[in-house]
């Protein structure tokens, strides 16, 4: 399949199909569910971050935690210059890279393009992901453009909460994937206010509904 690719900078510019991008990419960089079950091997992994995005539960999931006519909710990254987005990077070794880009266009085909962006580290000795220095390395990433059919765009804390709660799919509920992401960034000593936000509007709804 042809997947998208463009290489960071203005979204709709310099953009090719095939995997010229990725066969040049030694590094991937999950901000989603790719941080806690990235299912591809792997040579090493590390926290890392990019610059110059914001992450936001704006795409809806058709196909792995909701459907068609129950879309759940996950994150895609949105271009702000002053933005931080903090995930884990994965190293992977030259002969396994066709095969997992090939996986992972699969994975990400619901409106996912193809993306290189630099990577900075956490300072040598911090604790957790505070300092960073770079940029480091070069990686490859998957962002689902705003014009993909699947995205939805700006939304209020609660009303991702919600549909949170009421939609599952094919991977499993979409209230475990909102957790599972909080659990995974504070694990890493990360800080994203947005996702933290959903994860305890979604736990204050089902307390409140259980007490109902």
């Amino acid at each position: 399949m042809a997947v998208r690719e463009t290489v960071t900078g203005e979204p709709d510019e310099g953009a090719v199909h095939g995997v010229s991008i990725g066969s040049a990419a030694e590094w991937i960089f999950g901000y989603g569910s790719l941080i806690w079950r990235p299912a591809f091997p792997y040579v090493e992994s590390r926290p890392a971050l990019v610059r110059g995005f914001i992450r936001r539960f704006w795409q809806g999931s058709t196909d792995h935690r909701g459907t068609p006519s129950l879309p759940g909710r996950v994150v895609t990254l949105i271009r702000e210059p002053e933005g931080t987005v903090w995930g884990r990077a994965f190293r992977i070794a030259p002969h396994h890279r066709a095969e997992i880009l090939d996986r992972l266009d699969v994975r990400e085909q619901g409106g996912y393009e193809r993306h290189l962006v630099d990577l900075y580290w956490p300072e040598e000795g911090a604790s957790g992901v505070g300092g960073q220095v770079g940029p480091r390395a070069c990686a490859l990433l998957y962002v689902a453009a705003s014009c993909n059919e699947n995205y939805v765009g700006p939304s209020s804390v609660g009303e991702i909460a919600d549909r949170a709660l009421a939609a599952h799919g094919p991977s499993g509920a979409n209230r475990d994937y909102v957790l599972e992401l909080e659990s995974a960034l504070r694990a890493m000593g990360a800080e994203d206010e947005h996702v933290f936000a959903v994860a305890a509007e979604l736990r204050r709804r089902e307390a409140s509904s259980r007490s109902d």
